[in-house]
């Protein structure tokens, strides 16, 4: 396939923008190359610069659900955009959104919505010291909440992707306020209790890990999280940026039966535009300003064509709820077959093929992966139409727009690799 004008594209954006992206892993550094510059979209394909079309499993990393330009969402925003673009005031539709995201996931009593999963996850943080009057919070090695100061200690995704362990202009003192734990591991996070448990603020975690691939809990792991939290005062809280109306209609709580004290939302629930939010327990959302001391503001939160865009997506899923079914069907047929030398790990409509004859439950057993044989995997799968995560460890995603055609041309291509 031809990628001239992609290489004309990048060699032009290195001169003006770090690295020549806006977010590091779209760089090709975890698989060498140049990365494709992408014109359009359409279903379940993306069509680059040079007119080359793939068959997409990044789905803009996760909030694309019902594939590129759903009906649904792009006739919700062609009607908002003949109201205005921003108006820093309230609107119905914010109304209407905090109601539906109420409605469909039971732990949040309250919302507020703001831009990006940093954003949601960042102030979610801040709520939840307010709130217990605490410093500490424990995360998990190899889950990525987002460009939080305090949260880039043993971080996935892009991080673990170029290998940097803990990000430089981050003070110690910030980094000191989390405690890193191994993912999956019940006894490591009943020890940090035992010893500080009444400093500790919350736990957030990744209900299902996306961000050092798709790691999905052992059974127990999030229980005991809900249960050691309660004993000693701390609040739970689930990053649902990626899983949340991915695993299920009612998010990864619903699909695992927990129900967290806070919960941040991204990507799915702006369908395809910058939207996040966090919520909860109406007791701890109480003491957000301007009810409560606890500081959060955005000058385009609940902005009108985000909100429009995420009511249609949110809509559309809690009226159709047999396309969790079809995902599940498609990602189960697509992930049946395990290449030799390989292991595959998926919850729904979230896969990864992790390049280790081993199980992969945490960061320690991720990082032996072969990241070599991903990236020529990965070339290999772009050469035959088949775009996939430029990063061993990010999660993939199926989308309701993928074919029976799409999955039998993904695993052809994937067969020849290793024949």
């Amino acid at each position: 396939m031809k990628s001239d004008k992609s290489e004309v594209l990048f060699q032009r954006a290195q001169a003006r923008i770090p690295g020549g992206v806006n977010s590091p892993v779209r760089a090709f550094r975890g698989v060498g190359g140049t990365p494709r510059f992408i014109a359009r979209g359409g279903g379940s394909r993306l069509i680059d610069v040079d007119g080359n079309s793939y068959i997409d499993y990044v789905g803009s990393w996760g909030p694309l659900l019902l594939g590129h330009r759903a009906a649904p969402v792009m006739n919700a925003l062609r009607e908002a955009l003949e109201g205005g673009t921003s108006f820093g005031a309230p609107t119905e539709r914010e109304v209407e959104m905090a109601e539906l995201i109420a409605e469909m996931v039971p732990s949040i009593e309250m919302v507020r919505l703001v831009n990006s999963g940093t954003e949601a996850t960042m102030s979610a943080l801040r709520l939840a010291r307010g709130f217990t009057g605490r410093d500490l919070t424990i995360k998990f090695e190899g889950c990525y909440h987002g460009h939080v100061d305090s949260l880039l200690v043993k971080a996935g995704s892009g991080m673990a992707t170029l290998g940097i362990a803990d990000t430089a202009g981050v003070p110690k003192a910030f980094a000191e306020t989390t405690i890193a734990l191994p993912y999956n591991s019940i006894t490591a996070v009943e020890k940090a209790f035992a010893e500080r448990g009444e400093n500790i603020a919350a736990v957030i975690v990744e209900p299902v890990v996306g961000n050092m691939g798709c790691v999905p809990p052992a059974p127990g792991f999030l229980e005991a999280l809900r249960a050691l939290t309660a004993k000693y005062g701390a609040l739970l809280i689930f990053d649902e940026v990626m899983t949340g109306f991915r695993v299920a209609l009612n998010c990864a709580q619903g699909r695992f039966g927990i129900h967290p004290d806070l919960t941040t939302l991204g990507k799915i629930i702006g369908g395809g535009l910058p939207l996040a939010a966090y919520g909860g327990r109406a007791d701890i959302m109480r003491k957000i300003a301007p009810l409560g001391p606890v500081y959060q503001a955005g000058t385009l939160s609940g902005n009108p064509l985000a909100v429009a865009a995420g009511l249609a997506m949110l809509r559309h899923l809690r009226d159709n709820p047999a396309i969790y079914d079809q995902l599940e069907a498609r990602a189960a047929q697509l992930t049946q077959w395990v290449p030799p030398g390989v292991t595959i790990n998926r919850v729904g409509a979230m896969f990864t093929f992790f390049f280790s004859p081993n199980a992969v439950t945490d960061w320690d057993s991720a990082k032996t992966c072969d990241t070599a044989r991903y990236g020529q995997f990965f070339h290999h799968m772009l050469e035959r139409g088949v775009y996939l995560a430029p990063s061993q460890f990010e999660a993939a995603f199926m989308s309701a727009a993928h074919s029976e055609e799409d999955i039998q041309q993904t695993v052809a291509a994937a067969r020849e690799f290793f024949e």
